[in-house]
C-alpha cells in the first residue's frame, strides 16, 4: 500500500498560527475528513490530511509524524477511532501543541486497542460488528456498517463506505503504546453519544483518563461527516488554546 501526508489547505500569513494535522481510523481512510478540511480551510488553517495503511501501529505513526514535520506551525494532532491510539504516539513529536480525540481511542503507555476492547459489553451495549480476523485483517460486517458506524449519515455514503472498507490489521490492533502524549498535551476530546462501535460510556471514561476538555455531540461514530461543523469547532477552540 502506498501511504502519503497531503497538505492541500494554505493558511494565510495573517490567519491562524496553527496548523490542524488529521488523522482517520480504521477501516475508512482519509476521504471522510473531507467536509471537516473544507470548514478549516475556510477558517484560514494549513490542513495536513494523511492517509495511511492501518496496518501497523509503528507505520502509522511514520506517515504522521512526516505530516507533522511537514506542517509550517505548532500543529494540532486530531485522531479518530482507532486514529487516537496513532496520535497518542505521534503526538510526542515536539511540534504538536495539543490533541483532539473524535470518538476515539486513547490508550495508556503499554496499553493498546485491543486492550481497551477486551472487555465484554456492559447491558445495552451490543458488541460492535466486527468479523472474526482473515489473512490478518479486520472488517466490519458489510451488512451491518451502516448502522454501526454511520447510521446517519445518508445511505449512498455508508452503502459505499462498507464496500471500500480499508482492513485493519492486527498488527495495528494488538500494538502496544510506548509514549503517550496526552500525559503532557493538552487534549480534547468529543464523545459521540449514539455510537455503536465504541460505547460512549468508554469514551468518557477515556476522556476523563486523560483529562481531556470533552464535549459530547448526539452523532454516531462517523462524526467527522454527520457533525463537522461540531468537529471544525472543538479543533478551532483547541487551537485557540494553545494559539
Amino acid at each position: 500500500m502506498t501511504d502519503t501526508a497531503n497538505s492541500i489547505g494554505t493558511a494565510p500569513a495573517a490567519g491562524p498560527t496553527t496548523s490542524i494535522v488529521l488523522v482517520h481510523g480504521a477501516f475508512v481512510d482519509a476521504s471522510g475528513w473531507q467536509p471537516v478540511y473544507a470548514d478549516l480551510v475556510g477558517r484560514g488553517f494549513e490542513v495536513l490530511v494523511v492517509q495511511h495503511p492501518t496496518i501497523t501501529l509503528a507505520d502509522d505513526v511514520a506517515v504522521t509524524e512526516r505530516a507533522i514535520a511537514a506542517a509550517r506551525h505548532p500543529v494540532i494532532l486530531v485522531g479518530h477511532s482507532y486514529g487516537g491510539a496513532v496520535i497518542t504516539e505521534a503526538g510526542a513529536h515536539p511540534r504538536v501543541a495539543a490533541l483532539v480525540y473524535l470518538a476515539a481511542f486513547a490508550p495508556a503507555e503499554g496499553g493498546s486497542v485491543a486492550a481497551l476492547t477486551s472487555a465484554p459489553p456492559e447491558p445495552g451495549e451490543a458488541p460492535a460488528p466486527v468479523l472474526p480476523p482473515q489473512d490478518g485483517f479486520l472488517i466490519v460486517d458489510p451488512a451491518r456498517f451502516a448502522q454501526a458506524f454511520a447510521a446517519d449519515v445518508d445511505r449512498a455514503t455508508t452503502r459505499f463506505m462498507a464496500a471500500a472498507q480499508l482492513p485493519w490489521g492486527l498488527g495495528a490492533v494488538t500494538a502496544t503504546i510506548g509514549r503517550a502524549a496526552w500525559r503532557t498535551k493538552p487534549s480534547h476530546y468529543m464523545v459521540a453519544t449514539s455510537d455503536l462501535m465504541i460505547p460512549p460510556r468508554a469514551q468518557r471514561m477515556m476522556a476523563e483518563r486523560i483529562g481531556a476538555t470533552m464535549v459530547e455531540v448526539d452523532s454516531s461514530h462517523a462524526v467527522m461527516l454527520s457533525h463537522p461543523r461540531e468537529v471544525a469547532d472543538l479543533i478551532a477552540t483547541a487551537a485557540a488554546t494553545v494559539g
